[in-house]
């Protein structure tokens, strides 16, 4: 029996992969009994700043990852499949769909034994155990992680609010991908001109945040791939047009041209019911989100069904405390998986639950662990977070910059991505048929 605690996204698909390998998996949850600061639905791998799980084609980073754990018998990347939603070149779901697809398919397998409600408030003592608690572990179990580590490391992430679509004026929206990639219902975009974008930014600039301790609401410390938007519009005039607002590739049709600005909104629902304003975490007080996201044209009058969130999240120095097999040097029994590795996203964070769940089987029998080879996405995170980049170590998400150079200038990026991408695969498969792995 191997012990994972913890259900989102790294423990559910730990403990998939213990259970296909033919073990026995306890898998505990402390909710519904009691919620993280960010979490309200009481189903499994519940998704909390967006429902995008980047990007789809598999000659990119992000696609690569997942092709590599679809082919490693993820159950993430099957129910996400399952759960699509138009989202461009983006692989979206439906929200609450995925979840209770996941929570279904968990409760289900005999070999798991789901335990809700219980909170672990110690680290196993024996047997072999994953700790997939996320970035926002409960005080208690993180107070013996930090103990057991020598501490941890900080930053602070944020969620983007979503709103009803029917409360939406589309007479100031218009619907397009860009570069009309993935069909035009799968983004909602509203334009700004200069002016509307320059008063926007200054609104945002100068409205209130909400109070997080032991933090200077000023000048945080976030991940930079959660900025909130207010903290990014501080950076300067352009630097929203730079990044969630940039409108390259997107055509006004009641202009005919390209806007000077775009807040783009995605689906968060099969139906088409909820949107997410995409790129814009927050932490405004929520009064000051509804006055300042009501400048933004089409948004005057919208219902948000959830405000954006700013909350602190902890991962491990794990360079100085895990190999690359998601164990701990100094306790080999005891794995690791998902946010708290300092890995970063969604996908990232299942894949590092693959990786713990499959070696920690490996380790109940016996047998060697695991790590695929450099050129794969799962094989370079995995080093990265045991080997670490320069300087203070910081959460790392799928890309082409942590992988062995090619060996040969490609000078087109597509061509380039898709020649990481056939080389990562065929490692994999040559991998895995040398050890002989059916998923």
């Amino acid at each position: 029996m191997i012990q994972v605690i913890g259900a989102g996204l790294a423990g559910c698909e730990a403990a998939w992969q213990i259970a296909q390998a033919g073990e026995e998996a306890e898998l505990f949850e402390m909710k519904p009994a009691r919620y993280s600061p960010a979490h309200k639905s009481p189903l499994f791998a519940e998704l909390i700043c967006s429902n995008s799980l980047k990007a789809a084609r598999i000659e990119s980073a992000a696609g690569l990852l997942k092709e590599e754990m679809r082919r490693l018998g993820s159950l993430l990347t099957e129910c996400a499949a399952s759960c699509a939603v138009p989202a461009g070149g983006a692989l979206a779901v439906d929200r609450e769909e995925f979840s209770s697809l996941v929570t279904e398919r968990i409760r289900e397998h005999p070999r798991i034994h789901v335990h809700e409600g219980e909170e672990i408030r110690e680290l196993p003592r024996e047997g072999i155990a994953i700790v997939a608690t996320g970035p926002l572990t409960s005080d208690t179990l993180a107070e013996q992680i930090q103990a057991l580590c020598g501490g941890g490391l900080s930053f602070f992430d944020a969620a983007a609010p979503i709103v009803t679509a029917d409360s939406l004026d589309m007479s100031q929206i218009f619907c397009a991908s860009r570069y009309d990639k993935g069909g035009d219902d799968a983004y909602l975009n509203c334009p700004m001109d200069k002016p509307a974008y320059e008063a926007f930014r200054e609104a945002l600039v100068e409205a209130e945040r909400a109070p997080v301790h032991d933090f200077d609401v000023r000048d945080p410390k976030v991940y930079e791939g959660c900025m909130p938007i207010e903290v990014l519009a501080q950076r300067g005039m352009d630097a929203m047009r730079y990044g969630p607002m940039k409108p390259v590739g997107l055509r006004d049709p009641a202009t005919g041209r390209r806007p000077w600005a775009v807040v783009q909104l995605r689906r968060e629902d099969r139906e088409g019911t909820l949107y997410n304003l995409v790129g814009f975490q927050t932490n405004l007080k929520f009064g000051e989100q509804k006055r300042v996201f009501g400048m933004i044209p089409g948004l005057a009058n919208a219902e948000f069904t959830r405000y954006g969130v700013m909350h602190r999240n902890t991962f491990l120095n794990s360079p100085a405390l895990l190999h690359a097999d998601f164990s701990m040097r100094e306790r080999p029994s005891l794995f690791f998986a998902g946010q708290i590795t300092g890995v970063e996203g969604y996908m990232e964070s299942a894949a590092a639950g693959l990786m713990a769940g499959q070696n920690a089987v490996r380790r109940l029998r016996g047998e060697e662990t695991w790590v695929l080879p450099r050129e794969t996405m799962i094989g370079a995170l995995s080093r990265y977070m045991a080997e670490g980049g320069e300087g203070e170590f910081q959460p790392m998400g799928a890309n082409f910059g942590i992988v062995p150079p090619l060996g040969m200038k490609i000078k087109d990026k597509r061509d380039r991505y898709a020649a990481f991408a056939e080389r990562g695969l065929r490692a994999l498969t040559e991998y895995l048929q040398e050890h002989g792995f059916q998923p």
